[in-house]
Order: structure tokens, then C-alpha cells, then sequence
């Protein structure tokens, strides 16, 4: 009977030691497998510097030239200007902007001035003379924060609280906002306030947005006309108040002293007041509508621009940063210099292995 006991237990134990073994063996592997990985990483490295160091007089007379071009491209080639413009949006008309500037683009890409100068309504010779347009949003983190707290108080408590500030900037539009930055570049200085009105004349001319603007300041209109009519009734009315307050002080010659219970007097003296109340709240109203119609006065504004005070563009984007024309042909002809350099070195050491195919 204690025989019949004893095999299951060992039947267990082998198990469990099988269980053990194997786990042992999978993460013997994995940190040989991650071991591999670092030498390799290492020894690469490590034949990075040699390569550095075999051909670094190479690579640094490659950006000698490059900085030598650079300078030569600066003092001597033409000179490139650059203006910028912030605007405002008082309508959703962002998403038009970056289809007109994207359009743009594309016209002078294809060098195709004419139809770039009939589109903004300037010559041919102006249109040819820009070089680059670009647009985007001025809007800073807190200005996000601002945003995100307040879109999140319009929304169901259930659904806000599923959305996360992250989500809710990656899913925005950068047109979405309303400030947003004009910046022309362009051979010649007199085209920067040209352009600039006429791309905010076309956005403005859009019959849909001055349609928008016609109702919104119709409204506007209608509710002020209601909020003065509101005034002066109750204007009317507190005069009636005020008569019905001077009346108990005109008393009749021997009349006798009478106590009345009911308080009429207070009565009308918090009436008075309340209307008095509701006047301020009405007069604010007024205050608030005539902002509105200020910013509804215009579709898009020009809030700052350089216009024709251009200043002369000495730098070049290298992966999203701008560069001084020196420093940025220096860097591409000495990563031009190390990619040849790295090309010849892998052609050589596949010829090592050309015998044996």
C-alpha cells in the first residue's frame, strides 16, 4: 500500500524537475541570445571608430569644401529673404489655408509662375521670385491644456473621462487652431506684403465663410436691438416704481397716523432693485455682443507682419533644424564623404566572396 503512495509523489517530482529544466534552458538562451546581440553592437561600434579613424582626413577636407561652398553661397550667391505674418482665424478656415499654401507649393515646385501669379493676382515675374511657402500653428502646451479642459467640459462625464489629453492632441488638426504663422521665402523683398493680403483676400472672400459672417452678425445685430428694447421698458418701468414710491409721502393736510401691516414700501424698493439687477446683467450682455461683432467684423485678421521688412534667410532645414549655410554644406558632404566611403568598403568586402559563388 505505501508502495502505491510513493509513485505518484515521484511521478511529480519528475515532472516539476522537467518543468524546471526546461525554463532554465529557455532563459539560458534568451541571455545568450541578448549576449549576441551586445557583442555584435559592440564589435560594430568598435569597427565604426576604426573606420573614423582610417578615413577621418578624408571625411574632414569633404567638410572643408562643404564649409568653403557655404561661405562662397552666403557672400556671393543670391541672396534669399524671409518674411513672417501671424494671423488670426475667426472661422474654421484653417483647413482651407493649408490647401491653398500646400496648392501653392505645388505651382512652385513645378516652376509654374504664371498660373501662381494668375491664382494670387500679382505678375508672373513677382510669382516667379518666391521660392517657398509655409504655414503653421503658434500654440503652446498650456494653450493645449486650455483647450483639452475645455472640450472635455462640454462632453458626458462618462465619455470624458475616457478621453486623454494625449489622444485628444494627437486626433487635432494643426489648422484646428486659431493663430497660425505665414512664413514666404523669396529672391526679392517687394512680393512679402503682396502675397500676404492676397492669400488672406482669397480666404476671405470664400462665399461660404461670408455667408457664416452675415448670419453671425445678423444675430448679433438682433439680439442687441432685443437687449435695448429690454433696457428701455425697464427703464419705463422703474420710473413707474419710483412714483409708486414718492406716493405714500404726499400726505393729505390733518391726515391722522394710521399703521398699515403689509409691507408694500420694501416690496417696491426690491423690485426697484432687482431691475436695477438685471440692467447690469443686460448692459454686460451689450458689452460681450459688441466684442463678438468686432471679431466676426473680420473672417481672417492680420495680427503682426514683416511685410516688405524682410530679413535675408541664411539657413537651411537638416532634419527639421535650421542650419547656417556653412554648417549644413559642411555636414552633408562630410555624410556624403562617409557614405562613399562606407559603399567602397562593402563592395570590397563582398569581392572577397566573389570566388565562391
Amino acid at each position: 500500500m505505501s508502495k502505491d503512495l510513493q509513485k505518484p509523489q515521484q511521478s511529480e517530482e519528475l515532472d516539476l524537475g522537467h518543468i524546471f529544466k526546461v525554463i532554465g534552458n529557455t532563459f539560458e538562451k534568451l541571455f545568450q541570445f541578448i549576449s549576441n546581440i551586445l557583442k555584435k553592437l559592440f564589435l560594430s561600434f568598435v569597427w565604426l571608430i576604426f573606420f573614423i579613424k582610417k578615413h577621418i582626413i578624408k571625411i574632414i577636407i569633404a567638410g572643408i569644401i562643404g564649409f568653403a561652398y557655404g561661405y562662397y553661397r552666403q557672400s556671393k550667391g543670391e541672396p534669399i529673404y524671409k518674411s513672417t505674418t501671424v494671423i488670426k482665424q475667426n472661422y474654421d478656415t484653417g483647413e482651407n489655408l493649408y490647401r491653398a499654401i500646400d496648392y501653392y507649393n505645388e505651382l512652385i515646385a513645378e516652376r509654374d509662375s504664371v498660373t501662381l501669379g494668375s491664382v494670387l493676382d500679382i505678375n508672373s515675374i513677382k510669382a516667379g521670385s518666391i521660392l517657398e511657402l509655409e504655414v503653421e500653428s503658434v500654440i503652446t502646451e498650456n494653450d493645449k491644456l486650455e483647450n483639452f479642459d475645455e472640450y472635455t467640459k462640454g462632453l458626458d462625464s462618462i465619455i470624458a473621462s475616457s478621453v486623454t489629453f494625449e489622444n485628444y492632441v494627437k486626433n487635432s488638426k494643426e489648422f484646428h487652431y486659431p493663430v497660425q504663422r505665414i512664413i514666404i521665402k523669396a529672391k526679392e523683398k517687394a512680393v512679402f506684403g503682396t502675397v500676404i493680403s492676397k492669400i488672406v483676400d482669397k480666404i476671405a472672400s470664400t462665399e461660404f465663410f461670408q455667408i457664416e459672417q452675415k448670419k453671425d452678425l445678423t444675430e448679433l445685430m438682433n439680439l442687441e436691438k432685443t437687449i435695448l428694447e429690454s433696457l428701455e421698458a425697464s427703464k419705463d418701468l422703474q420710473s413707474v416704481y419710483k412714483k409708486v414710491l414718492e406716493k405714500p409721502l404726499e400726505k393729505p393736510v390733518g391726515s391722522q397716523t394710521s399703521i398699515t401691516i403689509d409691507n408694500n414700501e420694501d416690496k417696491n424698493v426690491t423690485k426697484e432693485f432687482e431691475l436695477y439687477n438685471n440692467d447690469v446683467e443686460l448692459r454686460r450682455e451689450l458689452v460681450q455682443i459688441q466684442r463678438e461683432k468686432e471679431d466676426k467684423k473680420f473672417i481672417v485678421e492680420v495680427v503682426s507682419s514683416q511685410e516688405n521688412q524682410g530679413t535675408i534667410d541664411n539657413t537651411k532645414e537638416f532634419l527639421g533644424t535650421p542650419l547656417d549655410f556653412k554648417i549644413y554644406y559642411a555636414l552633408v558632404l562630410m555624410i556624403l564623404a562617409s557614405m562613399i566611403l562606407l559603399t567602397l568598403h562593402f563592395i570590397k568586402f563582398l569581392e572577397k566572396y566573389k570566388n565562391e559563388i
